[in-house]
């Protein structure tokens, strides 16, 4: 009978392992983006007016579009009561305005995993460092908070979401077929996830990109933080080569 290991037969040890708290919508602040917990009264009618026109970002989710900001302000109303989703409205500290939203959801933390979902960016927070820095400090928070896993979920149809990802140094980790039917289609889920092993190198990464030297006069980048993360990601997306 052989001898049996740390590591066999059902895995290395996790030693002095503790669950981490769950997230409780505390205040992130960065240098170019601020997030707080969502409230229909702070935020629903701001957000609305951000999100009006551009019906194409409800396209991949659950619900929406809103055809009024009665209607948007009934849903963040009743999302803003949930703890899972836990939904922050985002502040883009550049324009001083708030400009979307996103959420943690399936946080599990007797398994250190945590997921950021129900991300909806306005026309005018897309292609930010804002909307990089809210990714970069959602992230932040749950490693430095305990979890060991962050997961990123998205229908495998939605190429954006799968770019955005892969940019933001999440690795692919495959395709879910059949996995649900929102709004009366099927979607097959993309699955990317980032672990604490990787949180160091990803950190070092937005640090860089994310700081003023690397923005010329006009803001634009001189170097992309896909390129800065490409080495940390354990497995690239087929389909974005």
């Amino acid at each position: 009978m052989n001898e049996r290991t740390q590591e066999t037969p059902s895995g290395a040890y996790v030693p002095d392992w503790r669950a981490p708290p769950e997230p409780e919508g505390g205040v992130l602040t960065g240098r170019y983006a601020q997030l707080e917990r969502l409230n229909a009264d702070a935020h629903a009618a701001l957000l609305f007016r951000v999100f009006q026109g551009a019906d194409a970002l409800w396209d991949y989710m659950p619900y929406g579009p809103f055809s009024s900001a009665t209607q948007y302000h009934r849903w963040v109303r009743d999302a803003e009561r949930k703890p899972d989703p836990l939904f922050y409205a985002i502040r883009n500290l550049e324009s001083g305005q708030w400009e979307g939203v996103a959420s943690y959801l399936r946080i599990t933390p007797e398994a250190g995993s945590i997921e950021v979902g129900h991300i909806c960016f306005s026309p005018a927070l897309q292609r930010t460092r804002a909307a990089t820095e809210a990714m970069f400090l959602m992230m932040q928070w749950a490693f430095e908070a305990g979890y060991r896993r962050y997961e990123w979920k998205c229908n495998a149809l939605n190429v954006r979401s799968r770019r955005a990802a892969q940019r933001l140094g999440l690795s692919y980790e495959g395709i879910f077929r059949q996995a649900a039917i929102v709004k009366g289609r099927n979607r097959d889920t993309a699955w990317f996830a980032a672990i604490d092993a990787e949180w160091p190198a990803l950190k070092e990464a937005f640090t860089t990109w994310l700081a003023p030297s690397n923005f010329n006069n006009e803001g634009q980048q001189r170097e992309s933080l896909g390129d800065l993360t490409a080495l940390v990601r354990a497995a690239a997306d087929p389909t974005l080569r």
